[in-house]
């Protein structure tokens, strides 16, 4: 009797469970559906397809980074590879090769998956300083490599390849953007959907052991070498999967596909994002696209912005916006989510006004620095206006001062305010 009254409970729950695991998913189908109803046009499309490849990068260097500790200065490197690779691979189904385009980023991933092996036997038998030297070394090696082995990497010109020369799938050539974005997203939906599966494995599960305490991992009998290996191996593959799909959407890759600054763009952008937590490289890679490329087509300082948005993040929030969203949970759970509300309005605008005035000023010295001759006249957010003299620097250095000394006021009552709202006696 007993047991039979709780037979039902026990499957509704694992329905319950099942329906709030699948819904988050869905919603991203249907949402990397829906997107180009709303940007039609084939440049929104490229950065939507660039964006997603970052994405698929930035993930599989979180399977080193947040979930097994391993930082890593040549992710690059598998990237590039599994991306070269898939180009040769494009071209032989041109010279008569029968592969679907489809299925050329299992190619890229089992070519990347190849080298995280070869290079991960020997790279995974020690994690901190010693690996992340290791691979600074092999980034430099593979990258050295790329100019010496032409026959593969094809020297400064690079490789390049046409998509379209493949068998049709279901009528479709991938002729138009739109095709390729489509494929790019459902490449997109799987890659996450089994990055994030692995994290719930037990070889995944002891990776996050292995991260936090390796010795006490080790004594419990995990051998911390081959959890860091087959985690190693598992992220080399997906890095080929985002190197294919790379080829695909830009039809050619070259040695900076591999080198040592895009290894290191990805890990600003996992760190960004926050690397303990999943949805963190997604994040990151969504906020460093964005800054890329509609960013920079306004202003060449993009990059120096992102290196400030960097440094803040190591010196103010360490776990990225993923982390800073997370730690709203407990004022969520115990209900006072309200009492932030208000501070959070009142800084708001003098935070984005401290922002802007910062950047206009940095916009206005770089112009002085770099116009020609009498032409000082320049555009920031809409507003025409003339620097050539010291009014324009003048002027937003007292907003700025102005706009900081009002958000150095109000922090006061944002600490007061997350102290209550993080207190788990009754609200105030």
């Amino acid at each position: 009797m007993t047991i039979a009254s709780k037979t039902p409970l026990t499957a509704g729950s694992t329905r319950l469970i099942s329906l709030s695991s699948v819904m988050p998913w869905a919603f991203a189908a249907l949402f990397l559906m829906c997107l180009p109803l709303v940007f039609q046009s084939n440049s929104a499309l490229t950065i939507m397809n660039q964006m997603a490849i970052t994405i698929v990068f930035a993930l599989s260097y979180n399977m080193l980074l947040g979930q097994g500790g391993m930082l890593s200065f040549g992710h690059a490197v598998y990237m590039g590879l599994g991306g070269f690779f898939a180009m040769h691979v494009m071209n032989w189904v041109e010279d008569g090769l029968w592969l679907p385009l489809p299925l050329l980023p299992i190619v890229g991933g089992l070519f990347g998956l190849l080298f995280a092996f070869l290079i991960g036997s020997f790279s995974t038998r020690r994690a901190g300083t010693t690996f992340a030297m290791i691979s600074l070394g092999v980034g430099e090696l593979i990258a050295a490599c790329s100019i010496i082995i032409v026959v593969f990497f094809g020297g400064e010109e690079g490789v390049s390849g046409d998509r379209t020369m493949g068998p049709p799938v279901f009528g479709y050539e991938f002729l138009s953007q739109l095709e390729v974005y489509y494929l790019t997203a459902a490449w997109l939906l799987l890659a996450a959907l089994l990055m994030f599966l692995f994290s719930r494995t037990p070889i995944g599960r002891i990776a996050n052991a292995v991260r936090d305490n390796e010795e006490r991992a080790e004594f419990l009998g995990y051998s911390q070498r081959k959890v860091r290996w087959i985690s190693f191996c598992f992220s080399g593959f997906f890095a080929g999967v985002a190197g294919s799909l790379f080829a695909i959407n830009f039809e050619i890759l070259t040695e900076e596909n591999l080198n040592l600054a895009t290894s290191g763009t990805i890990l600003l952008v996992t760190f960004i994002g926050g690397a303990g937590f999943f949805v963190g490289p997604i994040i990151g890679a969504v906020v460093f696209t964005l800054l890329q490329t509609v960013l920079g087509l306004h202003t060449e300082l993009w990059a120096l912005y992102l290196g400030i948005l960097f440094v803040s993040c190591v010196m103010f929030f360490p776990g990225g916006f993923a982390g800073l969203i997370a730690m709203h949970r407990r004022p969520l759970a115990l209900g006072k989510m309200h009492l932030l509300v208000r501070p959070y309005l009142k800084v708001a605008i003098p935070a984005a006004t401290s922002v802007l005035s910062l950047a206009a000023l940095l916009e206005i010295l770089h112009h002085k620095r770099h116009s020609y001759g009498d032409d000082h006249a320049m555009s920031l957010y809409g507003i025409a206006f003339d620097a050539g003299g010291m009014g324009s620097v003048l002027v937003t250095l007292a907003i700025a001062a102005l706009s900081l000394f009002l958000v150095s006021r109000i922090l006061p009552e944002i600490k007061a305010a997350w102290d209550e709202a993080n207190h788990a006696g009754g609200a105030a």
